[in-house]
This record gives C-alpha cells, sequence and structure tokens, in this order.
C-alpha cells in the first residue's frame, strides 16, 4: 500500500509542476502581450481665445491631437457652432474661429472631438468633449442699473449724512482684476456732495 501511494506521488508531482509552468507562461504571455499594447490617449494644448480680435480672421485657438498613428487619419469637431463659428484643419488638428467673440454674450463652448478614418469613416479613438474658453478684455464701461435715484436729506443735517445710494454694473469679467471693478464720481454738485465706492 505504501509503494501504491509513492507511486501515485511520484505521478502527481509532474503534473502538477506541468500545469503550474503553463500558468506561469501563460501569466508571462499575456503580461508581455499588456506591454506591448500601446496605449492612445487624446493629447491637448490649452483651449482658449481672446474676445474682440481685430487681427483678420480666422483666429487660431488651439490644436486637437492624439497618438493615433495612421497616415488616413482626419480630425471632425462637432457641438456648438462646429463648422460654422469653428473650424478644425483636418490633418493637423488645430482649430481656428471664423468670427470675432463676445465674452459678455457667450463665455465658453463645448465641442467635441473625433479622429477617423478617412478610408471608411470610422473611429480611431472614442470622441473627446473640450471647452473653449473666451478671455475677457476690459471692453465695456460700467452702466447705472436705473436712469434716476432719487434721495432727500433733512435740512440742517450733519455732514456725512446718507442721502441715496446709486448702483452701477460693468459686464465685463469680475474674475479679471480692474476688468468689472466700478468707482464713483460726482461731476455736478460735487460743492455739496459727494460719493464713496460703494455708491
Amino acid at each position: 500500500m505504501n509503494h501504491l501511494i509513492l507511486l501515485f506521488s511520484l505521478f502527481l508531482a509532474p503534473a502538477l509542476a506541468d500545469k503550474e509552468s503553463q500558468k506561469t507562461n501563460q501569466n508571462f504571455s499575456s503580461n508581455n502581450a499588456s506591454h506591448k499594447r500601446q496605449k492612445r490617449d487624446w493629447i491637448w494644448n490649452q483651449m482658449h481665445i481672446k474676445e474682440e480680435i481685430d487681427t483678420p480672421l480666422p483666429h487660431h485657438v488651439g490644436k486637437i491631437t492624439s497618438s493615433v498613428r495612421n497616415n488616413n487619419a482626419k480630425y471632425i469637431i462637432e457641438g456648438e457652432y462646429a463648422n460654422t463659428i469653428f473650424k478644425v484643419e483636418e490633418t493637423s488638428g488645430d482649430v481656428y474661429a471664423f468670427e470675432r467673440l463676445d465674452r459678455e454674450k457667450k463665455a465658453e463652448y463645448e465641442l467635441t472631438a473625433l479622429i477617423i478614418d478617412r478610408r471608411n469613416n470610422q473611429s480611431l479613438e472614442p470622441p473627446s468633449k473640450f471647452i473653449i474658453k473666451v478671455y475677457d478684455i476690459n471692453d465695456n464701461a460700467p452702466v447705472f442699473v436705473q436712469k434716476v435715484f432719487n434721495g432727500s436729506v433733512p435740512e440742517m443735517s450733519p455732514v456725512g449724512t446718507s442721502v441715496t445710494k446709486v448702483t452701477a454694473v460693468d459686464a465685463d469679467d469680475p474674475t479679471v482684476t480692474g476688468h468689472a471693478t466700478v468707482t464713483y464720481q460726482v461731476i455736478k454738485g460735487d460743492e455739496y456732495f459727494t460719493v464713496d465706492d460703494s455708491g
């Protein structure tokens, strides 16, 4: 009986070792395959454009780039004003604006980049969304929120008594220093009244 168990163990040991060896080889080859497979990704430059640029159109906005290497690759954009205001050069991925933009009308545009094989229109990469931001220039004057502000003050009031509050707003970007800052000044009657920066 002891001989039988020993014999059985001897047969079983090489079989198990062979199985482990196959498993190791499979793992090694799958790891090798994953190392060989190249990951493709979209590569982005920052997308932004100043508003109201007065140089001749079109204006260069940025570049959409993929690491796909295919001689038949073609860039396409879709989304807000794609192929009207914004167009892409299909071989280089350069994006251009064909209109002067006004940040106060629209501050950003959301588009989608695609790269396809021009022979069969098949996608070579999953689509990728991107945003074009319009940078502000200080091109708006402050505007009073109403035409007339009425105020009153009792006679013989001490100097510094509040008479009324005026409010003006500026449509420029308040996050850019100085672009939407409003200051006030009395230009007629300044011998009697002053106004501070809060209105």
